[in-house]
């Protein structure tokens, strides 16, 4: 998908940046400085007026197929609930440069970070799988407490059976999740192997758990959306947590119903 004109100003990519972030904070998902979020905009953005600091960074991964595209970024260290209050101070504002090792970063007066997320390089991997077919993409990663610490337990490290425990207790969740939830096992954050094993899981999933850290997703309609998707995976799995807690007492809905939900609703899925 791609979004239409009349295209968002950056003052309100910005907004729905900081919007993204207090939600997410209000969920718990990003304890002090937890989470990072990115945003690709395809279209012509003047970011002088907001960022008007210039300088040349290395990117961690080259990526040519990125060159002359544009991205808002947090920085390292930050917390994305104070972005809705001073959203020039948290993020930077960058442009790939040719060849694609090194961009042009865009920064406020007001900066508060001396680099950007430690994680920018799945987010950039994440974001080339996509940038070509869309004018907008969101990535974001935060650290809601009931998917991580269901990632701790062995069982749930199955994609068959995280999905059809965690989707099972309400009809948004397979309307909303409906290709289930990825898992990536635990790697190192910001190497080359959780880059690599997360940009393969999003290619079948719009949201997938970084094992024993967090969750990513993506979106290409709006940042508020992506965030959407994991409050949405979140109270699933606190769902899961309180059945467990339960001593598993809860039935869920059972696959006939969930399959009744989706043929009303028109959605494809193969998990149930």
């Amino acid at each position: 998908m791609s979004i239409e004109a009349p295209y968002p100003e950056l003052d309100e990519v910005l907004l729905m940046i900081g919007e993204a972030g207090q939600r997410l904070s209000e969920i718990e998902a990003t304890e002090g400085a937890a989470g990072n979020i990115s945003v690709y905009m395809g279209w012509q953005l003047e970011p002088r007026r907001r960022f008007p600091l210039v300088e040349t960074i290395q990117l961690p991964t080259v990526f040519p197929a990125l060159a002359g595209k544009s991205f808002l970024v947090t920085g390292s260290g930050r917390r994305l609930r104070e972005i809705i209050d001073q959203a020039v101070a948290h993020l930077g504002f960058i442009t790939i440069n040719e060849g694609g090792a090194t961009a042009q970063l865009f920064s406020s007066p007001h900066r508060r970070f001396a680099r950007l997320t430690s994680e920018l390089n799945s987010h950039l991997a994440i974001h080339h799988d996509y940038v070509q077919d869309t004018n907008f993409h969101a990535v974001v990663h935060a650290q809601p407490p009931y998917m991580t610490y269901l990632s701790h337990v062995p069982a749930y490290r199955d994609e068959t059976y995280l999905n059809r425990h965690v989707l099972r207790w309400e009809p948004e969740s397979i309307i909303q999740i409906p290709e289930g939830i990825g898992h990536v096992p635990f790697h190192v954050p910001g190497t080359h192997e959780q880059e690599e094993d997360t940009v393969a899981a999003l290619r079948k999933h719009r949201i997938v758990i970084w094992g024993k850290h967090g969750v990513v997703a993506r979106a290409d309609t709006s940042v508020k959306h992506a965030s959407d998707i994991i409050e949405y995976a979140e109270t699933a799995a606190h769902y899961e947590y309180m059945n467990l807690v339960n001593r598993e007492q809860g039935e869920g809905l059972t696959d006939e119903e969930i399959r009744a939900i989706c043929a009303t609703y028109n959605v494809k899925q193969t998990i149930f």
